[in-house]
């Protein structure tokens, strides 16, 4: 209950602007539009919404994608909208009378291809996390993937990053996902990070084999080999004498090594359903 009505509180704030756009129809039909939504987009409408199909009274032109988010979806979680036999983009404007057909996004997502929505597809799988799932950045950067995370960046920030560096926003804030600059998202329903990765790997069909212990899990930059040698004056004595093969950060310069700690963090993963000895792993320190 609590989150529901935190996402009500974020909805209104994110809403201000889209209220007065369509009203709940209680008369005048010949101005209203007909919204069939699938079920489970029905299950993201904003707290005192329910019933399908939904007739709106439109006031004045606005697209779909205005429309849609003023029930409290994230335009990140639609797959297609049509109008009769036609499927259309999110800058079109129904006229009254008109049924309209919107569906979700069918996993796997794969973000690379053109689609009638996102006719710009990103070059690549890069992420970007908010503090809401925080704790899936570390997991997502263990896996290999390029996530950018910080805990002092607000939704503006979030938003242009993901926008100027081609990222996918990962979050359970649906305000934040409205955000015009943000074309690709997830709104998380997981709650535990090890679920919240399982989700994330299932839903946009990332299925291996993954690069772990590739990236920086404080500041996601790329690890890099280096010898023994190099590093020997900045290790324990036990380490030095039971480990070989090392990799730090060039920006933080941590290191990196097979430790205790590393079969800690590959034991998150088992809860992920992610085993070592699956051969989903290239690479293991």
């Amino acid at each position: 209950m609590r989150e529901t009505l935190r996402y009500a509180q974020s909805d209104n704030l994110a809403e201000t602007n889209s209220q007065h756009i369509v009203t709940l129809m209680n008369s005048d039909k010949a101005s209203a539009i007909t919204i069939f939504l699938s079920e489970r987009l029905q299950d993201l409408l904003r707290h005192g919404l329910n019933g399908n199909p939904i007739e709106y009274r439109l006031q004045r032109r606005a697209s779909i994608k205005d429309i849609v988010e003023s029930l409290g979806i994230p335009h990140t979680e639609i797959g297609a909208v049509r109008v009769g036999n036609l499927t259309t983009d999110f800058g079109f404007i129904p006229e009254p009378g008109q049924r309209l057909q919107v569906s979700e996004i069918t996993p796997p997502f794969d973000v690379t291809r053109p689609s009638k929505l996102r006719p710009a597809p990103l070059p690549a799988v890069r992420f970007i996390v908010d503090v809401n799932v925080g704790r899936l950045a570390a997991l997502l950067r263990l896996t290999g993937f390029d996530t950018a995370y910080g805990n002092r960046l607000d939704d503006r920030h979030i938003a242009a990053l993901a926008h100027d560096d081609n990222r996918v926003v990962l979050t359970k804030d649906r305000a934040l996902l409205k955000r015009s600059k943000i074309v690709f998202g997830r709104l998380v329903r997981a709650v535990l990070p090890e679920d919240q990765l399982t989700e994330t790997l299932q839903f946009f069909g990332l299925a291996g084999p993954y690069n772990l212990f590739s990236r920086c899990l404080r500041c996601n930059r790329k690890l890099t080999p280096v010898t023994k040698a190099a590093i020997r004056h900045r290790l324990e004595p036990k380490t030095k004498k039971y480990f070989t093969s090392f990799k730090t950060c060039p920006d933080c310069n941590r290191i990196y090594w097979r430790g205790s700690h590393c079969d800690a963090m590959v034991a998150k993963l088992e809860k992920s359903g992610l085993r070592e000895d699956s051969g989903l792993f290239l690479n293991c320190l």
